[in-house]
């Protein structure tokens, strides 16, 4: 990393091969972890429990499938069994067209699948890996029967994308079993693994869990406990602007222009839409006591994107390409209205810096906290499950590219201009004090 500039080891030089060989360095540097006995004997990997078999499960049980692995995948109902078996097989076909695979190669693949309705008869398995639905309460339940029926020193993993797994882990007798796997959609398709480590998480439970994204071929990251972990905090930090410039009177394309113009493959309405963000941000809220009356508005609707054909965006049949809706324009146009909020113009250099410095500024208090090992495991997070641009390395490289003191000056601007969620983190301040990239650091 060349650092250059009058404030000396504030600016780093990049260019987008430095980059992609920082994003590439950063990648290997995950499995070391620094607490952690690696010498510790994983867990059997031959057989997995999957329960669950929404489209998460039939994600997770496609890519354990495919790489030679018993499941056994427990759903309420054998109706429920069989929609997840046809998931499963709907995810290979895409491979199957382009002579990729053949029928049977799925044959011998499903082979190895089994669905049961009682999690007694998938007790021989030694890891059992819960998607469900994103609710404490059904995760808590699915726990406590699970410290029942696993054989003792399975490995008990909850997929949660933001919950507490401290408050999981105390449903069991076993709380030093149970760890966090959090995959991303499509499960088969997503290479990061964001592996959350509880308070009383055992290293044998940390070591099977990276030997897991081996034979996957993911990138583990290890994490702690926090809402949202690493990704998904960052993820809400940075969406929390969206509603508010949309009534401040930007509209969901400007928004998604200006973001795939800094160079993520989509805009984060298009994003919502095509992932179920809608349904999903708003069960959150209903549990967090957030509000987004956007986003509620668009629920109320049953506008629930592309599986429903309308969200931000409407959509034509068999046709995944957003195209912008009236409806959505006198939604928000209501709202305005309401509050009394006269429409202005949103330039695309103000929403990159509403959207992008929020995130560098939620990556430093997360390193500040601990919930990361190093900055660089966070550039691995966004790079990997959100799209950020390599060509940029990663959020804490891209930060140095601009240097800290600018990055400084520009939160308190916004900060000054629309309140305190611009408010710089505390080690941002101390790094442009000290003279230190964000990049290079690591919790204390």
């Amino acid at each position: 990393m060349n650092l250059i500039g009058a404030d000396n080891m504030m600016t780093i030089e990049s260019s987008p091969s430095l980059a992609h060989d920082y994003a590439a360095a950063a990648e290997r540097r995950v499995y070391d972890i620094d607490d952690v006995d690696m010498t510790a004997a994983p867990a059997d990997l031959g057989h997995i429990c999957v329960v669950g078999g929404g489209q998460m499960g039939s994600g997770i049980a496609t890519a354990l499938l495919e790489n030679g692995v018993r499941v056994t995948l427990m759903e309420t109902s054998d109706d429920r069994i069989e929609g997840a078996a046809a998931r499963i097989r709907a995810n290979w076909s895409n491979r199957v067209k382009r002579g990729e695979l053949t029928e049977s190669d799925i044959d011998e693949r499903m082979g190895r699948f089994a669905g049961v309705t009682d999690l007694e008869r998938a007790a021989p398995a030694q890891l059992f890996i819960e998607a469900a639905w994103e609710s404490m309460a059904l995760k808590k339940e699915i726990f406590g029967r699970l410290c029942q029926v696993a054989p003792p020193g399975a490995v008990l993993a909850t997929n949660t994308s933001s919950l507490d797994i401290n408050l999981i882990a105390e449903t069991t007798d076993r709380p030093q079993d149970v760890i966090g796997l959090h995959f991303f959609s499509p499960a088969h398709v997503m290479r990061l693994l964001e592996v959350v480590r509880g308070e009383r998480t055992s290293d044998r439970c940390i070591v099977t869990a990276l030997a897991l994204a081996r034979l996957l071929k993911k990138v583990p990251v290890v994490v702690g406990v926090c809402f949202g972990f690493v990704g998904n905090r960052i993820f809400a930090a940075r969406d929390q602007q969206t509603s508010r410039m949309l009534l401040e009177g930007a509209s969901p394309q400007q928004i998604d222009d200006a973001m795939q113009h800094f160079g993520f493959p989509m805009g984060p309405f298009a994003l919502q839409d095509m992932a179920g963000g809608i349904e999903l941000t708003w069960r959150l809220r209903q549990q967090t006591g957030d509000v987004d009356e956007i986003g509620d508005a668009l629920y109320e609707a049953g506008r629930l994107g592309q599986r429903t054909g309308r969200g931000y965006y409407r959509y034509e049949p068999s046709n995944r390409s957003p195209l912008p809706d009236p409806e959505v324009n006198a939604i928000i146009a209501g709202l305005r209205q309401k509050y009394g909020i006269v429409p202005r113009s949103v330039e695309s250099e103000e929403i990159i810096d509403r959207m992008i410095l929020p995130m560098i500024n939620e990556a430093a208090k997360i390193l500040d906290e601990g919930i990361a090992q190093r900055a660089s495991d966070i550039d691995v997070v966004w790079n990997t499950g959100y799209g950020f641009p390599l060509d940029k390395g990663g959020i804490t490289y891209h930060a140095d590219t601009i240097g800290l003191p600018m990055i400084l000056k520009r939160l308190r601007r916004l900060q000054a201009e629309h309140g305190d969620h611009f408010a710089p983190a505390p080690m941002i301040e101390r790094m442009v004090a000290e003279g230190q990239p964000l990049s290079e650091s690591k919790r204390s």
